[in-house]
């Protein structure tokens, strides 16, 4: 009777060591449930958002890609890249030379015009006295290109010193924090050139055509000018876009 009757306390005690288990196991499983809910939202958070900013701003990083994508495809041409990048500055001008072949005058040079072609001004620049005068202190971009288009020589006595024509072109600044000029930039090329040194220039029969371009950054005050000084005029080709001087802010 004795074995008989303590056999159902044992079961009794195995029992409930079960039920208690099985309770534990319930507890978990349901935390396991709501961590993995928890981590759902946020992700449906996070989704949405990226949502939201795609589709505020999307459209605006195409259209820069896009820009971009022009701008490099117009690398080959500095004129039309240059008018690209200083038509978005705050401050920007840009001009096109021209000259009077028929001015025999000692004052005859090379004339910068605003208003036609793709010259334009913006943000405080003018144009006065040829020169160009800076609205305020900053970083510039200043750049100018000459064209030329020379008859060169064959030999004959008359026309000897056509062989070998040095062309300049040249920026100046003045700035009375300087209390007078300074050159900025210069460059010298040599026109009718022989073969091993055309690889830079184009020659048609006798015509020989080449241009100097200059350009740099500079730290610039206000009320500075700018002007140019150009040699062999008679020789320039101041067809539009093929001459023309400029300055934008950074």
């Amino acid at each position: 009777m004795v074995d008989y009757t303590t056999a159902p306390s044992h079961v009794e005690l195995a029992l409930e060591d079960r039920t208690v288990i099985l309770v534990e196991k319930k507890s978990s499983t349901e935390w396991i449930w709501k961590v993995l809910g928890a981590l759902l939202i946020v992700a449906l958070c996070l989704g949405g958002v990226l949502l939201f900013a795609w589709h505020w701003n999307g459209p605006e990083m195409m259209i820069q890609s896009g820009q971009t994508e022009a701008l490099i495809e117009t690398d080959s041409d500095p004129h039309y890249t240059l008018k690209r990048i200083s038509s978005k500055a705050k401050a920007a001008i840009h001009l096109e030379g021209s000259y009077d072949d028929e001015d025999k005058s000692s004052k005859a040079a090379l004339e910068w015009k605003n208003g036609q072609g793709q010259a334009f001004a913006q943000g405080g620049f003018l144009l006065a006295d040829n020169q160009i005068v800076i609205p305020r202190t900053g970083l510039y971009f200043v750049y100018s290109q000459a064209s030329f288009r020379v008859s060169c020589s064959d030999g004959e006595e008359d026309e000897a010193g056509k062989r070998f024509m040095p062309l300049s072109h040249r920026i100046w600044r003045y700035s009375d924090s300087l209390g007078g000029k300074a050159s900025l930039m210069s460059a010298v090329r040599s026109a009718c050139q022989t073969t091993a040194q055309e690889e830079d220039s184009y020659r048609d029969g006798r015509n020989w055509y080449n241009a100097i371009y200059l350009g740099a950054v500079f730290q610039l005050n206000k009320g500075d000018k700018l002007w140019t000084e150009t040699n062999q005029l008679s020789e320039l080709d101041t067809d539009e876009g093929k001459t023309f001087f400029g300055v934008f802010a950074l």
